[in-house]
């Protein structure tokens, strides 16, 4: 299988030289991505609802590129605040429960802009069908 780019529709990826996520053989690379809602260019206020809406795009890009949630095994979370691991960690709870993948979170000083609390990078690897 040949390398793949993914992409989410985010007009970012073009601007800034990236893609969403990268297919290379079994391995999937997830970039940082954060809470919007890339058909309206629209993200909610809480850190929690970003994390649900990075669970969607990562879904979807996953999907995208022939993987699933179950094929995730390892998450790199980083949050702008540290009141906010808990309620990202919550939701990755709900989303992760089964799979457990290796993860860790980490608090930085800040993201691109400063609407972004939360931003989750994923590695995968496609199962053997």
């Amino acid at each position: 299988m040949s390398r793949r780019l993914v992409s989410s529709g985010s007009p970012f990826e073009r601007a800034y030289g990236y893609s969403r996520a990268v297919a290379d053989g079994d391995l999937i690379f997830i970039s940082g991505t954060t809470g919007y809602d890339y058909a309206t260019m629209t993200m909610p206020d809480d850190a929690a609802l970003q994390a649900r809406a990075i669970w969607r795009t990562v879904d979807a890009v996953l999907a995208e590129a022939g993987a699933s949630l179950a094929d995730i095994v390892r998450v790199q979370t980083f949050v702008t605040d540290g009141a906010f691991c808990e309620p990202v960690l919550a939701v990755q709870g709900e989303v992760l429960a089964e799979i457990r993948p290796a993860a860790g979170i980490y608090v930085v000083a800040g993201l691109l802009k400063p609407e972004m609390k939360v931003e989750i990078e994923v590695t995968a690897r496609r199962s053997a069908a």
